[in-house]
């Protein structure tokens, strides 16, 4: 057992509001961890502090050994989608995708492509993002996730406004994620996305890990 995530005593306030209250979760490699709980219990801010985007008030978050804002500042190698995906409203999934891609190098155009089709939308589409249902606009998001092939994927919400047939679309191509060596951690709303795709779960409330 190898963990890739672990979090120790995480506690974020905001003056005198704790949002996290001493959280600590170890999270294995190659599995899909799933975090429920009440909006505003805290699940969020949890994934910003694990990225890099929020400083925690105190405790610790390591991402494959390396500690977060001491050795590194942002993890490598992660995937992210927190709260809605924001894209350019006047340029195609494509060209969002490409200029994104352009910030790191890592990447060429045919890779860019492969994980749009990969989400069932079309690379040679010409619709500005902004035109693009939310269920489409999820799916470029977790394309966008995807693209630089990480290997831990870190999702507030992936089936968000995505229809019956998007939803069991999204959660087989999680489990191939996964089952490639992937490393998941997501939230979720439907309880039947958390039952079926996860192999561990944890529960939060008012910023504190209940289980």
């Amino acid at each position: 057992m190898e963990n890739c995530i672990v979090i120790k005593n995480a506690t974020k306030k905001y003056k005198e509001y704790t949002v996290l209250d001493q959280v600590s979760i170890e999270f294995e490699k190659n599995k899909i961890h799933g975090i429920i709980g009440r909006n505003g219990c805290g699940k969020t801010v949890l994934f910003k502090c694990i990225c890099g985007f929020v400083p925690l008030t105190s405790g610790e978050i390591f991402v494959n050994n390396q500690k977060i804002g001491k050795d590194i500042d942002v993890p490598a190698n992660v995937g992210i989608i927190i709260e809605s995906p924001g894209f350019l409203p006047n340029y195609s999934g494509y060209n969002n995708l490409k200029l994104l891609a352009s910030i790191k190098h890592k990447i060429n155009k045919e890779t860019i492509r492969n994980a749009i089709s990969r989400v069932g939308l079309d690379p040679d589409s010409r619709k500005h993002v902004g035109k693009y249902s939310m269920g489409m606009r999820q799916r470029l998001g977790i394309a966008q996730a995807i693209m630089e092939d990480p290997e831990i994927l870190i999702l507030d919400e992936p089936m968000n406004g995505l229809d019956k047939h998007g939803v069991e679309e999204i959660r087989s191509f999680l489990r191939d994620l996964r089952d490639a060596g992937k490393t998941i951690i997501l939230t979720s709303h439907n309880a039947q996305d958390i039952e079926l795709l996860c192999d561990t779960v944890h529960e939060m409330d008012a910023g504190k890990l209940i289980n």
